[in-house]
């Protein structure tokens, strides 16, 4: 009976193999899981995802927050299980220590470190700078950073000034915003490139944590309070780290995004000549946008940021542009590769359902952004996306993007966006 019962559970699970010892299990359990990356100077950042659907065909879901992030299609090579994250070009690649453990790497696709772990099933990886980083994951864990935190002796809602110095002593000015419910803490950081997106984590004694993870490199925020309207803390991710300090204050508030880029004074109309995918060059002159107010947004398929804002502008399109607006997406890219450029845009254009007008605007640094629109000046950040009127002139240029995970402030910026669209409209 008990030689059976074996026969039985190899056949069902499979078998994985590394330095010599043997493992079972050829699906993802679908469930809840809690995994850990750990940073080259031994941090660990904690994040969750969740599997649905058959063990033929499961889906994935970063969990940060109220935000469900899905990967793409899971895979199984031989004695492997990859989950890639083809927004970001990684991928999360594991083998199955066990029926309730995962070990492997965060990888990139184009530089796939070979995945091995060791006796004990932990991932075997020198050190290297950046990615790829090390991984475990564990099935039925739920919890974020510790499943009984120590009662809260602070209080970290609503709004904080915070400074993230670096290395190197540059100093960056963002906004906390922070929702606690006993030791449970979501919020996020607004700064002048965009926001940072869904972080999640808690609150225990003195002291907080929050992590996120969608796909880039994960990113871990550390924090203890001096008194009640003061902390200090530590920002850390896989490529670096900075030191911050944050002051309580509810008045606190950003430059506005709207007075940080602007158009040369000397500029009459704002005009370019730039590539598609396919090379044909297109021009804010063609038939197609001639006598209609532009929307051109300066992004790429690399950036956070970028992502949600894709995201609002995708749906938006489709129901606006029936009205005589059009939309103008410019990418800057890590690679100016054109067959790189195809399938990152078109897995873009796929994913968000994108139908307005893609344009390769060059590489993902300023000297591309002054050659592809020289009639910019005091360029930022992406996203930046520009308000054309009818006759070629720039009304109005936002910087970054506040995206759904800061309430509130996304709520503003899109009152204020369809206030700007309404009037390009109206303007003859």
């Amino acid at each position: 009976m008990k030689l059976i019962s074996i026969v039985k559970h190899v056949s069902c699970w499979g078998l994985v193999l590394a330095t010599g010892m043997s493992y079972a299990q050829t699906s993802l359990i679908a469930g809840k899981w809690r995994g850990v990356f750990f940073l080259r100077d031994g941090s660990e950042v904690p994040f969750n995802f969740e599997v649905t659907g058959s063990p033929s065909n499961p889906k994935v879901f970063l969990i940060n927050g109220a935000e469900r992030s899905p990967a793409d299609r899971v895979t199984f090579k031989k004695d492997s299980i990859i989950i890639p994250i083809d927004q970001f070009e990684n991928e999360l690649a594991f083998m199955v220590i066990g029926k309730n453990r995962l070990s492997g790497l965060l990888r990139r696709q184009d530089e796939r470190t070979p995945l091995q772990v060791d006796a004990k099933g932990e991932p075997i990886l020198a050190d290297h700078p950046g990615l790829p980083l090390k991984t475990i994951a564990e099935f039925g864990k739920t919890h974020r950073f510790t499943s009984s935190p120590i009662k809260p002796q602070v209080d970290l809602n609503g709004k904080w000034d915070v400074v993230f110095t670096n290395d190197e002593g540059v100093e960056s000015k963002t906004v906390g915003v922070f929702q606690q419910e006993a030791s449970k803490l979501t919020g996020t950081f607004l700064r002048t490139t965009g926001d940072a997106r869904f972080l999640q984590g808690e609150v225990s004694g003195k002291e907080f944590r929050l992590s996120s993870f969608i796909g880039t490199g994960p990113h871990l925020i550390t924090g203890a309070f001096l008194d009640q309207n003061t902390f200090e803390g530590e920002s850390k991710t896989a490529s670096g780290k900075s030191r911050i300090r944050g002051t309580r204050n509810p008045d606190a508030e950003l430059p506005d995004a709207f007075s940080l880029t602007q158009v040369k004074k000397d500029n009459k109309s704002f005009d370019f000549n730039l590539p598609d995918v396919d090379g044909k060059v297109i021009s804010i002159k063609d038939e197609r946008f001639r006598n209609k107010p532009v929307i051109l947004t300066m992004t790429g398929t690399w950036c956070p940021n970028c992502m949600d804002e894709t995201a609002f502008l995708a749906p938006w399109y489709k129901q606006n542009k029936a009205r005589g607006i059009e939309v103008i997406s410019v990418y800057y890219e890590r690679k100016a590769d054109p067959e790189y450029l195809k399938k990152v845009l078109s897995r873009s254009r796929e994913k968000y359902g994108i139908e307005y007008t893609q344009l390769i605007g060059g590489l993902t640094d300023k000297k591309s952004v002054v050659k592809s629109l020289p009639a910019l000046e005091n360029f930022v950040a992406f996203p930046t996306t520009i308000f054309i009127d009818r006759n070629g002139n720039v009304t109005k240029i936002h910087t970054g993007f506040n995206g759904p995970a800061t309430g509130k402030y996304y709520e503003e910026f899109k009152t204020e966006f369809n206030k700007e669209v309404e009037t390009l409209l109206m303007k003859k």
